[in-house]
């Protein structure tokens, strides 16, 4: 596996040359470590001639960037206003609660992050949840707590 240093020189060389080449740096990164390290802030701007505030801003703006490393899992659950009449302030609530932790953040276990995320693109099964990219519609406290303990599983059972 190659170390963070090189995984990050090698996004810079092959997006550098990009229009607009912050976004799929960004996204080259965290493809390849699942977030964006802040140590590596400097050396982006650095590449792109740009300011460390532009980079970090771009970060801190975009929801799905992540500046730590994620859980084994990840659940996103949708927080528009669609899935909101459905009932997923209540499913927010629930899963907040039922782990300790608040969104961005993740279980002490480091099974589960949890992410809010403004669209699924699925309001017809609202209220819609993803998990490690599976789309799931009409979620249900009683699905959360499926889905937490599957999570929790050791990665060798589920």
């Amino acid at each position: 596996m190659s170390s963070t240093a090189t995984i990050i020189d090698q996004a810079i060389a092959e997006k550098r040359a990009l229009p607009g080449a912050l976004l799929p740096v960004l996204h080259a990164i965290q493809d390849a470590l699942g977030f964006v390290p802040p140590d590596a802030v400097p050396q982006i701007a650095r590449a792109l001639n740009l300011s460390q505030a532009e980079v970090h801003g771009v970060i801190s703006f975009y929801h799905d960037f992540r500046s730590a490393p994620p859980g084994r899992h990840v659940l996103k659950l949708c927080r528009a206003e669609a899935c909101q009449a459905m009932g997923s302030e209540a499913l927010a609530a629930h899963v907040t609660r039922r782990l300790g932790i608040e969104w961005k953040q993740t279980s002490p276990d480091g099974a589960l992050t949890i992410e809010p995320v403004y669209c699924l693109g699925n309001c017809a099964l609202s209220p819609a949840a993803m998990l490690d990219g599976k789309l799931r519609g009409r979620v249900t406290a009683a699905a959360i707590d499926d889905i937490i303990a599957a999570c929790r599983r050791p990665p060798e059972a589920t």
